[in-house]
Order: structure tokens, then sequence, then C-alpha cells
């Protein structure tokens, strides 16, 4: 019997190429989203499963309110580890303070590299349960050991045996190799952790490290844990949620927090509003998985319509099954059968489609997705997939093919009745509707994008190179280079500074000034930088002056930014005093000496931080800031910026990064979604279009002596295209009038995130509109046309 189903089919299939190439490739086209979808969305929801005690390892967060506005992030105090261990153990199985994320020059006989990675306490490895391929996992016994992804082994040793040989860090202190782990993957935290040392060696790194032991206003350091056995997130929160406000009074103004954020959290929800915690990428999680769905939904509606519409060529061969025994269940089954062929057609192709367009995914999408052939589960899936489809595509058409009355089908008096299309109707209506929503929705990312960059960013980007400078190499060299780069030629002007110009680093707080309402919790971004830093960025002076190397006073100056003079209520703040309200470590008063142009160093999505920029005094440069000679091309100049580094630090690695490329990527994770989303919706109105191809095609062949009579008694082409169109324009007229309002109202909560956005403009609509109207027209005018301009008299001879 399933053998003869499966015949007919085949045969109903092959008889109608047309029908059947827009019905499988609809389908193939809607499924292919969804599995590209499903990948994306499985490997986002996997994030961290490399790690065996993901469920139980979380991160200290703390939460501080600074006038009545709540910050939440994991920047931790040093004196909380001594709490913890002393009071809390119970609590935890392992506890882990680690460094930020930074990078270090290795260098190995000849070979230097530059490499990023963590100091972190010795129970480390054996809490992330890291896969050593070489050596121990207690491999930060030592406080001169090193541990190295395999990667970062290979690039150092090449085919040597790494464990115990000995290398430089930073050209500063030795290390002796003593395990290879496995580099973690691309879809988990620490991915990019390619070394590991010991975090009491990087407490004799800095005065400044060994001064925070019992500071508990720094919060400069990360706290990793793994809970008790015995325990659970919710309960260890509850427990160490006040240690920091009750232990120390100087910090409980701010009302500090604690609170474990699990591992699971870290990729998908690790976002807070206000010192709630609001989700982060899941939302973009939710919202393909819901695109997903759509787009197959688009095209199983499709495969309703035309299996609908094709009803009356069915009809005969329906009675004829019924009188001779069949049974309605039987045909459902056949249909049902003819729905799977399809969609196991649709499926092959759609997998086809997958495995070409997956490079491409993974570059757009910025990941390393590969298909599972290999993976059970998959293919399980799958097969669920391919069944679940062809339910959904196949059901209505099958319940409703099956319906039909032999007799009246067999005497010639079978019609398929008024209201029989209304369904198809409201099938199109729901395509477009989606479609035009999504249309809506692709032109409002990328409105949002765009108004963030063009947005003023305060300083000159264009022409701006940054060098790292990690090594003690660079120590007490900053007037050298600056001097060697200006007179290359390639160089125009140059500064340091603690922070990159695309980011802060340091937020500072306990300054007094005069006219301080009482009670106020200032915050400001703090950054450390030479005399030339506002002249290198081209950063406006909009009152006073800029630092000077005429002013030996200017080592106890400060410029401050526009945000921060009206942070802080400032009217004439030019010659105005700074003073710090350290007890324990007290400095000089800062005197202003000149107010900047405000510049985007951290989200261009967000407000203006208040930010201070003091002299460099000590030497914590991290970058040096050069802007290139626009006479010259990038590439002269970056040839001679390398050459004359050499000259200097021939061991270590010339890197550089461009300002306008890092500022770039603040919009990545964005630009992303648009572009993704963008590709779907194109697939979306393609695969609606076909559908209303397809109908066009059925309903210009069904009114094919409607049409012949018409052209007799004096129908113009118009005419016909009229009759044909207008049926279908109504439609999605009435998709547009339903999606709009839908479309703002997922939009506009949206842009709610943004506190720099763009506004909800009418003309994005009715772009929206006229584009799904025009799209309609093209589509449903070819086939029109084509009607319109055939030979009448053939049409009636073949009635």
């Amino acid at each position: 019997m399933l053998k003869n189903y499966l015949k007919i089919a085949w045969r109903n299939l092959t008889k109608h190429k047309a029908y059947t190439i827009i019905n499988v490739g609809g389908l193939a086209l809607g499924m292919a989203v969804a599995l590209i979808i499903g990948l994306w969305m499985q490997d986002e929801l996997t994030h961290n499963d490399y790690f065996s005690n993901k469920d139980t390892i979380a991160q200290i967060f703390q939460s501080q309110t600074f006038n009545g506005e709540t910050g939440t992030g994991p920047a931790i105090p040093r004196p909380l580890e001594k709490a913890f261990r002393d009071g809390y153990m119970d609590n935890f199985e392992h506890l882990v303070m680690a460094s930020w994320n930074n990078s270090q020059y290795l260098k190995y006989k000849e070979t230097s590299i530059s490499r990023t990675g963590n100091f972190m306490q010795r129970e480390a490895p054996e809490m992330l349960d890291l896969n050593i391929i070489k050596g121990e996992k207690d491999g930060l016994r030592e406080i001169n050991s090193i541990m190295l992804s395999a990667s970062t082994a290979n690039a150092l040793f090449g085919n040597e045996e790494p464990i115990g040989k000995v290398i430089k860090v930073n050209s500063q202190y030795d290390m002796m190799v003593t395990a290879i782990y496995e580099d973690i993957p691309f879809n988990a935290s620490f991915n990019d952790m390619h070394y590991l040392m010991p975090w009491d060696k990087y407490l004799t790194t800095a005065e400044w490290l060994k001064n925070a032991e019992d500071q508990w206003g720094n919060n400069s350091f990360q706290m990793f844990v793994q809970i008790a056995d015995n325990t659970t997130m919710e309960r260890v929160t509850s427990v160490i949620k006040d240690v920091k406000k009750d232990l120390n009074e100087d910090t409980a103004q701010f009302n500090p927090q604690l609170m474990l954020l699990p591992m699971d959290d870290w990729h998908l929800r690790n976002f807070f509003e206000n010192g709630k915690q609001v989700g982060g990428r899941i939302k973009y999680v939710w919202l393909f998985g819901i695109i997903g769905v759509f787009v197959l939904l688009l095209a199983c509606i499709n495969f309703m319509n035309l299996s609908t519409a094709r009803s009356e060529k069915r009809a005969k061969e329906v009675g004829i099954r019924k009188s001779i025994g069949s049974q309605r269940g039987q045909l459902i089954n056949q249909f049902l059968g003819e729905s799977f062929l399809v969609v196991l057609f649709a499926f092959l192709i759609a997998v086809l489609i997958v495995v070409i367009s997956l490079g491409g995914f993974n570059e757009l999408a910025r990941k390393e997705i590969d298909f599972p052939w290999t993976l059970p589960s998959f293919w399980s899936i799958s097969i669920l997939f391919i069944i679940a489809t062809a339910l959904l595509a196949g059901s209505y058409p099958a319940l409703y093919l099956s319906s039909f009355r032999p007799v009246d089908v067999l005497k010639g008096t079978f019609k398929a009745g008024k209201h029989s299309g209304l369904p198809r109707k409201i099938l199109v209506v729901l395509q477009f509707t989606v479609s035009v929503a999504f249309i809506i929705g692709t032109v409002i990312v990328m409105q949002q994008i765009n108004h963030a960059k063009n947005r003023p960013i305060g300083y000159d980007r264009e022409g701006l190179v940054q060098i790292p400078v990690m090594s003690q190499d660079f120590t007490g060299k900053y007037e050298l280079m600056r001097n060697e780069f200006i007179a290359s030629g390639a160089v125009v002007e140059m500064s340091s500074s603690s922070s990159p110009t695309t980011n802060i680093w340091s937020n500072r707080s306990g300054w007094t000034w005069e006219g301080k309402p009482e009670g106020f919790q200032e915050d400001l971004a703090y950054t450390e930088v030479s005399p030339e830093y506002a002249k290198s960025l081209n950063l406006k002076i909009v009152a006073g002056r800029d630092f000077s190397r005429e002013f030996p006073s200017d080592s106890n100056a400060v410029l401050l930014n526009e945000t921060a003079v009206k942070y802080m209520g400032l009217k004439d703040p030019v010659g105005k005093l700074l003073k710090d309200e350290d007890t324990e470590n007290p400095s000089e008063p800062l005197k202003i000496i000149g107010v900047v142009q405000d510049m985007i160093a951290q989200s261009p999505y967000e407000p203006v931080k208040q930010g201070m920029y003091t002299f460099d005094k000590y030497g914590n440069a991290s970058f040096y800031n050069l802007r290139l000679n626009p006479k010259q091309s990038a590439g002269q100049n970056l040839a001679v910026i390398e050459r004359v580094f050499k000259e200097h630090f021939p061991n270590i690695p010339f890197q550089y990064d461009f300002v306008d490329e890092e500022y770039g990527e603040k919009f990545a994770a964005e630009e992303r979604i648009g572009r993704l989303s963008g590709i779907f919706t194109a697939l979306a109105i393609l695969i609606s279009c076909l559908g209303l191809f397809g109908l066009t095609s059925f309903v210009a062949e069904q009114r094919t002596k409607e049409i012949g009579v018409r052209k007799v008694l004096g129908a113009t082409v118009f005419n016909v295209w009229n009759m044909l169109s207008k049926d279908f324009l109504k439609l999605v007229i009435i998709s547009c009038f339903i999606a709009v309002p839908i479309a703002y109202y997922v939009m506009n909560g949206w842009l709610q995130e943004y506190p720099y956005r763009v506004i909800l403009k009418w003309w994005i609509f009715a772009l929206a509109m006229l584009g799904a109207l025009f799209v309609t027209v093209v589509t449903v005018s070819f086939q029109a046309i084509r009607a319109a301009k055939a030979n009448p008299v053939k049409s009636l001879r073949t009635e």
C-alpha cells in the first residue's frame, strides 16, 4: 500500500513540474533557513558546554548605587577574597581570584609572540577542568610557572618538547612551562585564554596590586567560584549578598550588593538594569527562533495554498477513488504521502543549501559552526522535523481534498463554493503580514545602527593608530619614541594614555570640590595621559587650555569633559580644585585647567560618561596614540613606524590597531543582527512571492476561457491584468495594515533599550508597504500579462 501511495505521489509530482518546483523550492528555502537558524541557536544555547562543571561555576558580580542609579558588573575588591576564605568557604568547592584578560609578549629563543590570557589562582585548572595534553593539571603550583594552550605552545616551540622549557614574559621575568592544555573552543568563555600564570606572580608585577590587599574601594579584580555540592546559586547569593557592606563602612554608602552569576548566564543573560538581571543575547536567540518558525511557516503556507487551489483538478480523482471503495483515511494517507515526498526532497535540497552557505554564514555571524554530519541527535531531530513539516504542510490539503462528495464530482455538479478561497486568502494575508513586519524590523535596525554611526564622536579617528605598551622595555622611553616617530616623518603627533581611545579602563570616586552637593556620590571615568593627548586625537578644548610642557605645575592639573562639568554642577570650572578624599593614600589637589569636548569612549548607543584626564607623571601608559602623516599612505607610514619600533624593541612583536576599526567593532553585534535579519527577510519575501507566483499561474490557468472571451469582446491587456491582479493587491494591502501596528509595537519596545536611539518615522512604514506592493505587482504581473497576451482562439479551442 505504501509503495502504491509513493508511486502515485511521484506521478502527480512529475506530471505538474512547475507546481512541484515552486513547492519544493519554497519548502527547501524555508527549511534551509530553519536549519541554519537551528544550528545557530544550538551553538548559542550550548555556549560553555565544554566545561564539565559549568552548572556549579559562577562569577561574583557587584552592584553599587551612585545618586540613585545602580550599576552592576564583575569588578570586585581584593579584600573580598580573605573575607570569603575566612567565613564562607563551606559554600564553595573552589574560589579563584583572577586578573582581567590581558596580552603579554612571550619569547622563546628567537621566537616572540603576543597572546592574551590570565593570571589566576592555583585552583583554576581544576575548577575549569582544563583538558591537559602534557604536564600536570596543578601547573600553577610554583610562582614562576606558566600553562600554555596547545596553539600557543606550537607557535613558540614547534616540534620541541615544551614541558620544562623557560620562556621570557614581557622581557621582564622567566617562566617555566608546566602544562599544555587543549585550546578552549570558540563557543565558550575563556576561548582567548592562551596562557595561565599564577596569581601570586601577578601580585608582584606592580606596587598597586600589593597595596590593594586591604582596599575595599579598589574594584580592579575578578573572582570565580565553584559552589559546594550541598547548596545552590540562589542560596549562596543570599548568604554573601551584604558581605562587603557589612565589613567596610567607607563603601557602605554605595550599598554594595554581591551576587553569583552562573556560568550558564555569562553569554546569554549578562545584562543588568538598575541592579536587576534583564537578559542579554537570549533575546536574539528568541528573535531568530521566531524568524525561523515564521519563514518555515511561509513555505508551508505555499504548499497549502497551491494544494487547495488545485482542488478542482484533483476532484475527479477523489470522486473515482471514493466510488470504488476508498475510505477517507486512505485518501488522507495518500495526500500526506505526497506531502512527505515533497518535504523529503525539500529537506535534501535544504541540507545542500546549508552546507554550501555555512562558511559565509559563519563569517557573517562570527561563528565556527560545523554541519553535524556525525551527530545522531541531529538526524533524529531532522526526521522529526521532516515529519512535523509534512504534517504541517499537508494536513489541511489532505483533509480538504478528501472531503469531496463523489456523487457531486462525478455528476459534474461539484463546485468549490464561493467561500472555498477564503482560507487561501487568509494564508496569503498571513504570509505578507510576516514579510512586511520583517521589512519594517530590518529597516529600523539599520536605521538605529546608522543613527549611532553618524553621532559626533568628539575626536578624529581617521589616521589614528594605537600601539599597546605591555612590556617593561617601554618604561621611560616615551619621550625617546615620540621624538623618533615624529622625526621619521610617518607621525605628526604622538601621546600616551592609560586606557585605549575606544574604552574606559578605570573609574574613580572620592573627589571633593567647591560647591559639591551634600551626599553627592560621584563616579568619574579616569584616564592618565601625556601632554599631547588632546592634540594627537584632535580633541577640541572648549574652555581653558590644554596640558602644556611649558607649565611644570600641570603635573597636578586635570582636564574635564563637558559631561563632567554638567554632572558636577560647575559653572566656571577653570581654576577650581579637585581634592582627593582618600585619607589613607591622599594625593595633592588637582587644578582644573580646561574642558575638552565630549568623546565617545564606550558604547555609541549610550550617553557619554563624565570623565577626567590627569597628567601621567608616573609612566602608567598602556598605549601610544600615533597620528599618522596624512600626506603619505597608511602603508608607507606603518612600514616606517615598524622599522623605528624594531630598532628600539627588537625582541617585541610590532602590534598596532587602527582606532577607526576598533570603534567600528562597537557596532559589530548590531550590524550582524541587521545583516542576518535582512537576509532572512529577503528569503521570506522570496518564499511569499513564489507562492503568489504559483497562485497567479493557477488562477490564470483556471480562468483561461474567461480571459479568451473577454479578449474577443475587446478587453485590453490592462483590463485582463487588472482583473487578475486586484484581488492579490487587496490582500497585500490588508497585510500591510495588520503588519504596521505589530511592527511598531515590537520595534518601539526594542528601541527603548537604547538611551541614544532613532525616532520612528512614518516614512519607514510607508516605504515597507510600498515595497511589498511593488514586489506583489511585479510577481503577479508576469503571469497576468502572459495570460492577457495569449491568443484567445487557442484559449477557446482548448476549452
